[in-house]
């Protein structure tokens, strides 16, 4: 056993413990392991004397996660990208690089390293982003879904820069003059790569996968080789090892198996990437750090507030309404793992210096850092903030109009939210003859439910102004399927100055918010978790008697 090894468990160890403060801290794991990097560099401990296996172990993560991005980016879900998605992802990208370009010229810098910086500063991070919104239980929402439709155009953005750069290494004898050629080259062998990929997906993947489905530990096998010969290769032929495994994954992603090896890959990825992470803190000196201080604010601050500012104005212009345009536009109120990996790249073909690197890297710990916080109380940002956010607004939200109109007769049941918990009620309802209103915010499913017949339309659970133009006179029951302890805190409240009389019975999914509810005057507490899990004891039990 040789110091390498003490040396590799140490950073297990290290990269542990400071993954769990950052849990601690709710902050994605991407920060810690930088600062992990940091500390055990040059500029401190200096204890990395492998570091050519780091850095090996640190490639083949890079490899995977660009072979995961084309895994999961099958031509059927291309094509029906919204014209929200497509025209706010567009929209954000060109607005942060052409703002971004001029504010690193006014910088000072040059205008390669102004570009590389504009174009690193356009991605957000998937990952982080699906991580927040799954723990909030808002991927299925509305804002979510456009998130993740604007977060896929910036996927495949990424890809085609990387494309463009990986194939400079090549063409960098060229003179300006050449620029024609230049695209030509670039363009002739992207449609060579994608032919030999359309080729190997029609004729040679089925059978193979089909023969390789018998064990799942070789499909595993075959896929970390599948991307990383296919990066060696897009590496030998000019392109870069990054747009080579992203081709290797999109071969496969029209595949029945792309699931199965996605999850297959998904831990394999993480463990690696630690290393990418690791090695890229260890290459950061601590001194230079400290030059780059002062821009690194500077687009901080326009990465964190510019972003989620043209996400909404472009999702204001297109009838959405302020609270759906800012919870998306937070989403993107930071850098990805992507926007280092691409600033990494022009290092290596010599088009800018390290310092954009630290740079880069400074800008992702503060915005990853701030956006979290920012996403998971996006609720209570946006109560403080709304007043502010009348201009992001169309008079006619359309997309979002209230279907309920003023003055209109209300049935003797409310149901607010279409979840599975809301939706499967509101569908008891109808099915037994009980007169029914589904309320919700996503106007996508109040035209789902109202194509089965059920009378649906879009309401607001915090908009005061939707309480108090219903005629709540006639209403009965009103249910709250939204498990939100604070929504139904301010729905509580809402009701009581409209002076509803009804009943209200309120969802919720963990004890202690019941007991809030209680407290505030709910006499309807509704546990679908308890519920379920007391029905099933007493079946169970009733069966073995």
């Amino acid at each position: 056993m040789d110091y390498h090894y003490y040396e590799f468990a140490a950073l297990l160890l290290a990269s542990t413990l400071v993954g769990m403060l950052a849990v601690r801290l709710k902050q994605p794991l991407i920060v810690a392991f930088i600062l992990v990097g940091i500390v055990v560099g040059p500029s401190f401990l200096d204890m990395l004397s492998g570091d050519q296996h780091i850095s090996l172990l640190a490639e083949v993560g890079v490899t995977i996660l660009l072979f995961v991005v084309g895994l999961k980016l099958d031509m059927h879900l291309v094509r029906h990208l919204g014209m929200v998605a497509l025209a706010t992802g567009l929209g954000q990208l060109t607005f942060t690089i052409v703002l971004g370009f001029a504010i690193g010229l006014g910088l000072g810098f040059g205008w390669v390293s102004a570009l590389y910086i504009a174009v690193a500063l356009t991605f957000s991070s998937t990952i982080i982003i699906v991580k927040l919104l799954s723990d909030k239980k808002e991927i299925d929402s509305l804002h979510g879904r456009i998130a993740m439709g604007f977060l896929i155009v910036q996927d495949i953005a990424v890809v085609l820069a990387m494309m463009v750069v990986g194939s400079l290494s090549v063409s960098a004898g060229m003179e300006v003059e050449q620029t024609g050629l230049l695209v030509l080259a670039i363009l002739g062998k992207l449609m060579a790569a994608l032919a030999i990929v359309v080729l190997m997906m029609r004729f040679v993947l089925p059978r193979l996968m089909e023969l390789l489905a018998r064990s799942q530990e070789l499909m595993l096998i075959f896929a970390i080789a599948w991307g990383t010969s296919a990066a060696a290769l897009g590496d030998m032929v000019g392109f870069s090892k990054e747009v080579g495994a992203f081709l290797a994954g999109f071969s496969l992603a029209s595949t029945s198996y792309r699931e199965v090896i996605n999850a297959r890959l998904a831990s394999v990825r993480d463990f690696l990437l630690l290393f990418f992470f690791i090695h890229l803190g260890s290459q950061l000196e601590f001194a230079s750090l400290g030059e780059e201080l002062g821009a690194a604010t500077i687009f901080s601050l326009f990465v964190l507030i510019g972003n989620p500012l043209v996400v909404m104005a472009i999702m204001g212009y297109m009838g959405y309404r302020r609270r759906t345009g800012f919870l998306a536009g937070l989403t993107v109120a930071q850098i990805s793992e992507f926007s280092i990996i691409f600033v990494a790249m022009g290092i290596a073909l010599g088009h800018i210096g390290g310092n954009i690197l630290g740079l880069i890297t400074l800008v992702g710990i503060i915005t990853i850092t701030l956006s979290t916080y920012m996403i998971l109380y996006s609720h209570t940002l946006y109560e403080k903030l709304s007043p502010w956010l009348g201009p992001f607004e169309r008079i006619n939200p359309f997309r979002e109009a209230q279907q309920v109109e003023s003055g209109a007769i209300l049935p003797p049941v409310l149901v607010f939210g279409l979840g599975r918990y809301g939706g499967r009620l509101v569908e008891r309802f109808h099915e037994s003859g009980v007169e029914v209103l589904a309320l919700d915010f996503d106007p996508e499913l109040v035209r789902l439910y109202r194509r089965r017949g059920i009378r649906a339309g879009y309401g607001d659970m915090e908009s005061h102004e939707f309480i108090e133009h219903l005629e709540l006179q006639g209403v009965k029951w009103l249910i709250s399927t939204v498990p939100d302890v604070n929504l139904n805190l301010a729905l509580v409240k809402l009701l009581k100055d409209a002076g509803f009389a009804g009943e209200l019975a309120v969802t919720v999914h963990h004890e202690h918010d019941g007991e809030l509810l209680a407290q505030a005057g709910v006499r309807h507490v509704l546990s679908p978790y308890q519920d379920a899990a007391d029905y099933m004891a007493e079946r169970v039990k009733d069966a073995l008697k």
